[in-house]
């Protein structure tokens, strides 16, 4: 039996990069999948890719009635959910004396205001003994350049991860972070790098990560497998770094 055979898992910003490579994980593990996207062409084409019958939603997390338009469908499609990922985020990396207010409300509004009423909203629907894994960075902990409101709104999710795992442990909701490092996702070339310029960048993060290069989208989907399926059943308040080590740097 697939790890993951008749649950409803739900992944926030699941039509790119590392919420797309988890969402098609679910969906093989035997999920029925529900990703959520503020772009309904990028929506339509993760569908393609994920398959099984996979649900697209489209929205955007800061806007708080994404979350009641996504629980309401959830509701009358399924009557429940087993996982939910909170993956959306915005990164708008700048030295904080260059910060505008405007910059600062949109990462904090997406980043961590949307994944905490997200969370709640879905926990009326949400069957006991399910899990809920919240994507933060190792920026929260490693002081990277121009990252302090960026890291600031992932720590935050952080201090929302340990609250939960106490507060839902008589349903026992199950609440994890992953925090990833550098990934070679499609993020990259929307930096619009020349050639040289993406193999000197290739080059400086294998310098700063024991394992001597960028992530994989597939491999932080594996560690957000584990943490949805039962193979996690004695994990809840964790924070796994999924990263190469660069942490330890």
């Amino acid at each position: 039996m697939s790890s993951l055979s008749g649950k409803v898992a739900l992944v926030t910003g699941g039509n790119s990069g590392l919420g797309l490579a988890s969402a098609i994980a679910f969906a093989q593990a035997g999920a029925q999948v529900v990703i959520v996207g503020r772009r309904q062409d990028a929506v339509d084409a993760a569908l393609q890719a994920v398959g099984h019958d996979a649900v697209g939603i489209t929205g955007d997390v800061a806007d708080l009635d994404t979350h009641d338009r996504v629980i309401s469908e959830i509701t009358q499609r399924f009557g429940r959910l087993d996982v939910y990922m909170a993956n959306a985020g915005v990164a708008l990396l700048e030295p904080s004396s260059q910060v505008s207010v405007e910059r600062y409300d949109r990462q904090f509004s997406t980043n961590a205001r949307g994944v905490f009423f997200g969370v709640t909203k879905a926990l009326p629907i949400m069957n006991d003994g399910g899990s809920i894994i919240l994507v933060s960075s190792i920026a929260s902990a490693k002081v990277l350049e121009g990252h302090a409101v960026y890291a600031a709104s992932k720590a935050a999710v952080e201090a929302f991860a340990r609250s939960w795992a106490l507060e839902l442990k008589g349903r026992r909701i199950r609440v994890n972070v992953i925090s990833p490092g550098p990934f070679d996702t499609p993020i990259l070339e929307k930096l619009g790098l020349a050639s040289e310029a993406r193999a000197g960048l290739d080059a400086a993060m294998a310098a700063a990560i024991p394992l001597a290069r960028m992530g994989r989208p597939n491999e932080l989907a594996s560690a957000a497998l584990f943490l949805a399926s039962d193979e996690s059943s004695f994990v809840t308040g964790a924070n796994l770094a999924v990263d190469g080590g660069m942490a330890l740097t």
